[in-house]
């Protein structure tokens, strides 16, 4: 296995050059030219190494509750860690068995998709209790820790995920599933991939039917907690907008913000990686020049929102490729045994708490008692119905974002539209809408969409796709299935979106 850079390996042109060729420059507080260089290569020569072959799920049983995969099945103590920590693994297998654990970071290597980093082999499991609904109907595992290691200092910031399999006994077949957890750092990066792992869990129905969206009581109310301590199941929207039984595991990654990670480290840009519980501050964005929210990132923390502001405010370029985000705030909590930020709650009115219930008498859409006017931030708003589908449709094709894609106004990019987007811009002085028009939610009734630029106080710019499908547009990677939507559905990698985004973020890297 080489860990030499590969000449296949895509590079921007503004990284051409050697670490050989770079002068150490003094010590100053900002990296020196050789420091910048040596790292915005790291994501380079991690994907000129060998990826794996075999790195998917070939066979998943889910049971007939329909949500999970008691054969075989598990979560990790932390959404992210960083080199040195400890990350637990808590595994079920009914009936008890062993089975093995390898474990992968997600990336373009070579167009393979990913890189085994550690395996552990024939691992025993136990068959752990399937918790009682608690208050809020809050359902919380307590399993014993099955597998328990300390991130190698060499593992780069990614995406990891743990495939799970157990080892036959006599005549019986194997299962599989995963577990997800991110790998962070706190390196000064050109781009921050933030997960959206929040909502993953908020639609988790683990084990049986039940998420903010499930409960007794109705529709995502304040009587409904959801915890990170327990697998993510089937994905909660198979039978309506992705319909891949190969993704028991690993939340909302692979089918909404994989072709985006694959993009990125396909095109050599200097990528890190983070969990929405690591936005809670503003520090780790501020050493980025650009902030990536992708996919479907609906459900943040108050504090989330502060950061990202501020990091707008200090000059940081952020994308919005995702829908339906920042439409509701949920707080965080601690587990029942004091570990921080591992349960969710959607709002309502927050009680004492003031700070959550900023603007939450704002008039500026239909959402109410939703939090701060995300529109403010992003520069279009969640509208209702803000589920449908459609086509992307250009209105403004001398903007810089459309340069060299020769694009027309009314051209439009098929089905990119979906499965939920943003609408209403937002009073912003300078702000443009690059794109817009119809979405059709239960493919008859419509509503308009929009998607604009505008400039933040520090020469930067604010993007906003409003749509969850634009990472569709980027990139298909092993094992990807396309989703659709109403009746509408993307037609994956197209040039138009690429370049668009392209030349967001190389503004945003020169800036």
């Amino acid at each position: 296995m080489s860990d030499q850079p590969s000449p296949h390996v895509p590079r921007r042109d503004f990284l051409k050059g050697t670490l050989a060729a770079a002068a150490i420059g003094a010590h100053s507080s900002r990296p020196s030219h050789a420091e910048e260089l040596r790292d915005s290569n790291r994501v380079a020569a991690e994907n000129a190494k060998e990826g794996a072959l075999d790195w998917q799920l070939t066979r998943v049983r889910v049971d007939g509750g329909r949500f999970r995969s008691p054969w075989i099945e598990g979560y990790c103590s932390r959404q992210s860690v960083q080199a040195g920590d400890k990350l637990d693994v808590m595994v079920s297998a009914n009936p008890a068995r062993s089975f093995n654990l390898e474990i992968f970071r997600m990336g373009y290597y070579g167009g393979r998709g990913a890189r085994l980093v550690r395996k552990f082999d024939s691992v025993a499991a136990e068959t752990q209790p399937t918790p009682q609904p608690g208050e809020k109907n809050l359902h919380e595992c307590q399993w014993e820790p099955t597998v328990s290691f300390t991130i190698p200092e060499d593992w780069l910031s990614g995406v990891y995920l743990g495939r799970m399999t157990t080892i036959p006994e006599g005549s019986e077949s194997y299962w599989q599933s995963y577990v997800v957890f991110v790998v962070r750092d706190n390196r000064p990066a050109d781009i921050l991939f933030q997960t959206s792992e929040n909502t993953w869990q908020a639609y988790n129905r683990w084990p049986n039917n039940y998420s903010i969206y499930t409960h007794p009581m109705g529709n995502q109310g304040p009587w409904a907690d959801v915890s990170f301590d327990r697998p993510y199941g089937r994905e909660a929207q198979y039978d309506g907008v992705v319909n891949d039984p190969l993704t028991v595991g690993s939340g909302e990654f692979l089918p909404f913000e994989f072709p985006l990670a694959y993009w990125l480290e396909q095109h050599g840009y200097d990528v890190t990686y983070c969990a929405n519980a690591d936005m809670l501050t503003p520090d780790r964005g501020l050493k980025t020049k650009c902030f990536i929210s992708v996919g479907h990132d609906e459900y943040w923390d108050l504090r989330q929102f502060r950061s990202v502001e501020t990091m707008r405010d200090a000059g940081v370029n952020l994308m919005f490729l995702s829908g339906n985000s920042l439409c509701w705030v949920t707080p965080y909590r601690e587990s029942s045994s004091g570990v921080e930020n591992r349960i969710i709650f959607r709002g309502g009115p927050y009680g004492a708490d003031n700070d959550y219930a900023v603007n939450r008498h704002n008039d500026h859409g239909p959402f109410p008692h939703r939090g701060p006017d995300e529109g403010l931030l992003m520069g279009a708003r969640n509208v209702e119905p803000v589920n449908g589908g459609g086509d992307w449709i250009i209105t403004k094709p001398d903007h810089w974002i459309f340069n060299e894609t020769g694009v027309k106004t009314g051209d439009s990019i098929p089905g990119l539209i979906g499965w939920e987007y943003h609408g209403d811009p937002a009073d912003i002085p300078g702000l443009e809408v690059v794109a817009g028009g119809t979405a059709w939610q239960g493919g008859v009734n419509p509503q308009q969409w929009t998607a604009t630029v505008y400039p933040g106080p520090k020469g930067n710019y604010v993007f906003n796709a409003a749509t969850i499908f634009w990472a569709q547009g980027l990139s298909s990677p092993p094992g990807h299935v396309l989703p659709w939507s109403h009746w509408s559905r993307p037609h994956g990698p197209d040039p138009r979106v690429q370049q668009i985004t392209h030349n967001f973020l190389r503004r945003a890297i020169s800036s």
